[in-house]
């Protein structure tokens, strides 16, 4: 069951797509067609340590509609965040 979480209460903008996946895992969701590249696993590296400041037990996932560069995937392995393609 997903739930849609308010970024806002991390710190972060209201535009940030950001989902509840069980108790302790938060999905950030990227939908769009361009390719994600380091300079977007950069960003989405900052997101998670932002929601880490508050909530140090979440796991976090990326979910994209959107191919992802593999060196961005090995990037997000090693901060432990999981790549989710739909």
């Amino acid at each position: 069951m997903v739930n849609h979480v308010n970024p806002i209460d991390y710190g972060l903008p209201a535009r940030t797509n950001l989902e509840r996946s069980g108790e302790n895992h938060f999905i950030i969701v990227i939908n769009r067609k361009s390719r994600i590249i380091m300079k977007d696993g950069d960003r989405i590296l900052s997101i998670a340590e932002k929601i880490w400041l508050k909530a140090p037990t979440i796991t976090i996932s990326l979910r994209s509609t959107a191919p992802v560069c593999s060196k961005t995937i090995a990037f997000l392995k090693t901060h432990n965040i999981e790549v989710i393609n739909t």
